[in-house]
């Protein structure tokens, strides 16, 4: 502020680290520890001083690792595109023949090896070899996550300029990934348009699809409505575990389409039915007493969310259950994924944005629904669920 300067700070803005009036007891002792750790002598002397050492290189850390989690994730991008899980899948290989097959210089190959056994995704064997680490292993014989580390090379390129994202600039490469999210007439995407994001979900939809059908036993229910289906991934994995349910499917003209097709090839046609449209302007199908919103409603601005759940409402029967999957914020050891990834990701994307349970449960309860309540997943941070009876 310039010398002279009478401007004050705005109301609730503080001045540095100190208490605000009223202020609770833990408020003071936390603005006091923060005073402390914004102070390079106290930070210097923390980590030189036994007791603090170990928090203090635990801190550092923690924030390096934020400065570098962008090449965290190219070295993870650049083993997926290289096929170098599957490569190491049937036994451990040298430098030498990882660089054969992936056509990587020598020296090239040696550098993302040492950097994939690093972070766990490679590790080094005996005789100079290397083997799959704890999580390139669970990157073997999984499509989906494959498919969606390649795809975020879209949202990283809409990060290059953070702030003018939150600014509002437009022209994402996520909002013309997801063409739907930008407004207009929805149901008149072609083939074209909904090709991409369209073949992504469904790669990753299995994974989805394992935890809540293992949180929740579709075979009570005679007739499920997949709102915003995709290509179908859901109802025939729903339709594996419930062989006597009847499945329906709903989602725009031309994703409907391609689930027609996915859902004969599976031989469900003789249980399944497609329609088109668009769920915020078109009525959905009646006759289902279950309808499914699997990765769906944070999608949407509040609007939008209200006006997809009470078309639900309208859609199934007094009594009729709605079962909601979906990343939600506030997890439990998971809190980073909501409200960092997904804030961004559906920031860039242009529209919607993640929710709590506490907030999607006040959303059912304006859209006709009771009884909402959380379903324990095996996996919450990839999947939450929540179901709702409606009134």
């Amino acid at each position: 502020m310039a010398a002279g300067s009478t401007a004050q700070a705005a109301p609730g803005e503080g001045r540095g680290f100190g208490p605000a009036s009223g202020a609770s007891l833990l408020d003071r002792v936390r603005d006091w520890r923060d005073r402390m750790v914004a102070d390079p002598m106290f930070r210097s002397w923390a980590a030189r001083f036994p007791l603090t050492r170990p928090v203090a290189r635990r801190r550092a850390r923690a924030l390096f690792d934020l400065c570098a989690g962008f090449v965290y994730s190219q070295v993870l991008a650049a083993c997926v595109r290289l096929r170098v899980f599957d490569l190491l899948s049937d036994g451990p290989k040298t430098s030498q023949a990882v660089a054969a097959r992936t056509d990587l210089p020598p020296e090239a190959a040696v550098r993302l090896l040492e950097a994939a056994a690093a972070l766990g995704l490679a590790a080094r064997r005996s005789g100079g070899r290397y083997g799959l680490g704890p999580l390139g292993a669970a990157m073997v014989g999984n499509p989906g996550l494959a498919a969606m580390v390649e795809h975020h090379a879209v949202f990283y390129a809409d990060l290059r300029d953070p702030v003018a994202l939150l600014r509002g600039a437009t022209g994402t490469g996520l909002a013309r990934y997801w063409p739907y999210a930008t407004g207009g007439a929805a149901a008149g995407l072609g083939p074209l348009e909904v090709t991409a994001y369209s073949a992504l979900m469904a790669a990753s939809q299995p994974l989805v699809a394992e935890e809540v059908l293992g949180a929740y036993d579709l075979r009570r229910h005679r007739c499920l409505l997949d709102v915003g289906g995709g290509e179908g991934g859901f109802l025939c994995a729903a339709g594996a575990a419930a062989p006597d349910l009847r499945l329906v499917l709903f989602d725009l003209p031309a994703v409907a389409e391609r689930a027609r097709a996915r859902l004969d090839a599976a031989g469900l046609s003789s249980r399944a039915t497609v329609a088109g449209g668009d769920f915020l302007a078109d009525a959905l199908p009646t006759g289902a007493d279950i309808v499914s919103l699997v990765r769906v409603l944070h999608d949407h601005d509040e609007d939008g969310a209200l006006a997809l759940l009470r078309a639900v409402r309208r859609a199934l029967p007094p009594g009729g259950t709605l079962l909601l999957a979906e990343p939600m914020s506030g997890t439990p050891g998971a809190e980073p994924v909501g409200e960092a990834y997904f804030g961004f990701y559906l920031l860039a994307m242009g529209r919607g944005r993640p929710r709590t349970p506490a907030e999607i449960g006040a959303l059912l309860r304006a859209a006709g629904f009771a009884d909402t309540r959380p379903r324990r997943t095996s996996t919450p941070l990839l999947t939450g669920l929540m179901t709702a009876r409606a009134a």
